[in-house]
């Protein structure tokens, strides 16, 4: 499986296989989706299990944050920070945050929660069917 694959690059892909903890964070990914996980070109997104109640996860390639406020109920906002147009870089107790310069946005609307952001976060439309998050 690994065969032609440089010291570095191995090392890369075990990295990448052992990836765990924090799923919040806005670091883009050029790895291939695992086997059965939904593919961003389909429009597909996430399993459900993957977005953690009373939290988020973002995906910058697609622009896109999705959050689970409450137990089953699936939001989705633009990854886009309305107040100078940075990428917000976590989700975490309850807010979307751009660390840019300290915006907070509320998962369950998208409203600011902290400024200097006055303008809340887009709304994204996304379907959840079963156990998987797709892009509407």
């Amino acid at each position: 499986m690994f065969a032609g694959v440089g010291a570095g690059g191995l090392a890369l892909a075990l990295t990448a296989c052992g990836a765990g903890g924090d799923t919040t964070a806005a670091a883009p990914t050029q790895s291939a989706p695992a086997a059965g996980a939904p593919s961003a070109a389909g429009g597909g997104l996430a399993s459900t299990a993957d977005i953690p109640v009373g939290g988020g996860k973002i995906f910058a390639d697609q622009k896109i944050v999705v959050t689970q406020p409450t137990e089953g109920d699936f939001k989705a906002f633009s990854a886009t920070c309305t107040h100078k147009g940075c990428a917000v870089t976590a989700v975490e107790n309850g807010v979307i945050d751009c660390a840019c310069h300290g915006s907070k946005f509320k998962i369950e609307d998208g409203s600011v929660s902290q400024g200097p952001a006055t303008e809340p976060l887009a709304a994204q439309e996304i379907k959840v069917e079963g156990d998987q998050i797709t892009l509407a």
